[in-house]
């Protein structure tokens, strides 16, 4: 039994230590911009990066991940609408990034550019999601321009249209790294990854530590979680070792609507949908979040592999 006890307290999974039961939560795994998230790395294709994610998450038994969709890509993109295929053949739903991942704020010329600019992403959803209910929208950005009238008429136009908002809580700033790493992997430079994998892996664990402590100083408690990634070259070889890290620290894969049924999620703000979930509560309930572990800073990515 003693055996037991030890080997149970000395599981590791990615060098952390295996979470207790107590310290289980929920989390709802989304990726940003399909089919095609930022450069492609030599060798790797999308359709490749498509399938190195879906099989990453049946791995871990991930039930439910929502892709959501630029549908202009699939002008640009040769192989992107066989990425879609990829990722509704893994019985994985898609929702609405807006067609030209158009900001509310900084990309919008007027509301009304926006939702045109989010209804020519519909055809494409009804496309690939006939028969299912693909009404979820993630902003651009998490740009939902803040508070005030553009904000509250986009939240109004997306409540008439039958859209729910996909919210975010936890995410490691992997876009940042996209183009950086095709840059490396294009001069063949495995030091310049190796570090910034190093980095990555460190920032990830620092970030799901700030998670859990801005959690219990701002609801009391560990809330279900949204993962956001993206769907980029980067993101696809590193998943493996974000997925084992959240596993070591309790992760549980559940769907989206079930996460977003909390009363975390529930609760009402005049800045719906606009950046993070938890800091924008902490924002608006004016509640002091100094003090807790911080991320260092991603740094230097621009410079390297040039």
């Amino acid at each position: 039994m003693k055996s037991r006890i030890l080997l149970c307290a000395l599981l590791l999974a990615g060098g952390v230590a295996a979470a207790a039961p107590a310290d289980r939560f929920d989390v709802a795994v989304t990726a940003d911009d399909l089919p095609a998230h930022g450069s492609l790395p030599p060798g790797m294709t999308r359709v490749g990066i498509a399938q190195s994610y879906v099989d990453t998450l049946k791995a871990h038994r991930v039930p439910e991940a929502w892709g959501f969709v630029n549908a202009v890509s699939l002008g640009t993109e040769p192989a992107g609408a066989q990425a879609l295929e990829v990722w509704r053949r893994a019985g994985y739903p898609l929702g609405n990034h807006a067609y030209s991942h158009m900001g509310l704020s900084r990309g919008a010329p007027s509301l009304a550019a926006w939702e045109a600019d989010v209804t020519a992403n519909e055809p494409t959803l009804e496309k690939y999601m006939a028969g299912h209910d693909w009404h979820v929208l993630r902003f651009p950005f998490l740009d939902a321009a803040g508070s005030g009238e553009r904000h509250d008429g986009a939240i109004a136009w997306l409540k008439a249209h039958g859209y729910r908002i996909a919210d975010v809580t936890l995410g490691f700033d992997d876009w940042a790294y996209t183009d950086t790493y095709a840059r490396c992997v294009a001069k063949g430079d495995e030091a310049a990854i190796a570090g910034m994998k190093t980095s990555y892996y460190r920032r990830i664990d620092q970030q799901i530590a700030r998670t859990k402590a801005m959690s219990q100083r701002v609801y009391g408690r560990m809330i279900p979680q949204v993962l956001l990634t993206h769907m980029g070259g980067w993101s696809a070889v590193t998943l493996p070792e974000v997925m084992k890290r959240l596993d070591a620290a309790g992760a549980r894969y559940v769907t989206l609507d079930k996460v977003q049924a909390d009363a975390a999620y529930r609760a009402p703000s005049p800045r719906a949908g606009e950046g993070a979930l938890i800091e924008r509560h902490a924002q608006d309930a004016g509640i002091d979040l100094a003090g807790l572990p911080a991320v260092e800073p991603v740094g230097g990515l621009d410079k390297l592999c040039r």
